[in-house]
């Protein structure tokens, strides 16, 4: 199994907010409801590549 850094950003604001470790053999988008200290609230959030 191969990790990689996978970087999470909020679909609101943009910001870049998390950063783990991850599977790379997934073939869709990893997307979690995260808390955004932008936007201050709980917004969903989305792999980016």
């Amino acid at each position: 199994m191969s990790q990689k850094k996978i970087t999470l950003e909020c679909s609101v604001c943009g910001a870049r907010n998390y950063t783990m470790h991850g599977n790379s053999n997934r073939e869709q988008r990893l997307e979690l409801k995260k808390y955004c200290k932008h936007c201050g609230k709980n917004t969903l959030h989305k792999e980016t590549r």
